[in-house]
């Protein structure tokens, strides 16, 4: 029994239908969204910041904008594939809110397609997913940065490292904060598990969305100071 007639057999049974509009996708690839839909998705392209990934209006090279210029964060790089608008933001919010965690496949998918060439570039050790508090994870039911490095390590083939890095206390929901809260509120927040050792480790810090890049920052600094070399950071979307 070959693989297409399985496919085939599979989309039958289950008629594949679009994530964000339910409408059926004759043909449909892995992602499942549906073309109209993709149409709302709005990439990141260059240029952007060489360091936190913000794109810049017009035309050029890219290079490091001025917040970064200005205090250059902990980690040494963070790309999104995506602005967080459109479709990819009402699937994020369906992913981690309605919750619907089946969707980690597209939206991890949205990751290794849109970001080949960063996988290329950097070489880290291990997948590090932001860790939630565990009243969290009893709220919600799952930590969705787990659920998307699940995804991304098979694909990439890095091992993933659920437990690395924990959240000790207690933060306010980051959505409910100002710019300069959202630092404050995750400071501290964050620590490495007892007997672990990072030295010389080149890590990939993975969560859903960058929007100030406040807890990247902060996962990052704390990885960094248990020894880690690198921190790449890689979320779905990105505010700009």
């Amino acid at each position: 029994m070959s693989r297409t007639f399985l496919a085939e057999l599979q989309d039958f049974l289950f008629p594949p239908h679009c994530h964000l509009c339910l409408k059926f996708i004759p043909d449909a690839d892995p992602l499942h969204i549906c073309r109209e839909c993709m149409e709302s998705f709005v990439p990141v392209t260059s240029p952007y910041c060489s360091i936190c990934g913000i794109p810049f209006a017009g035309v050029g090279e890219n290079h490091c904008c001025s917040g970064c210029m200005t205090k250059r964060p902990a980690f040494d790089i963070a790309r999104a594939p995506f602005v967080y608008e459109g479709g990819v933001k009402e699937l994020l919010h369906s992913f981690k809110y309605t919750p619907k965690p089946h969707l980690r496949k597209p939206l991890a998918l949205l990751i290794t397609n849109g970001l080949e060439k960063c996988s290329g570039e950097v070489t880290p050790d291990m997948i590090v997913p932001v860790p939630l508090h565990r009243k969290k994870i009893r709220q919600r039911g799952f930590n969705q940065a787990i659920l998307l490095g699940e995804m991304i390590s098979k694909d990439w083939k890095i091992r993933l490292e659920r437990n690395v890095l924990q959240r000790i206390r207690w933060t306010e929901p980051q959505v409910n904060l100002s710019g300069d809260d959202r630092r404050k509120n995750v400071i501290g927040a964050f620590a490495i598990a007892p007997g672990i050792s990072l030295t010389g480790n080149s890590i990939l810090l993975i969560d859903d969305v960058f929007t100030t890049g406040s807890t990247l920052n902060e996962c990052a600094k704390t990885l960094k100071n248990a020894g880690a070399e690198k921190v790449y950071a890689v979320t779905v979307a990105r505010t700009v």
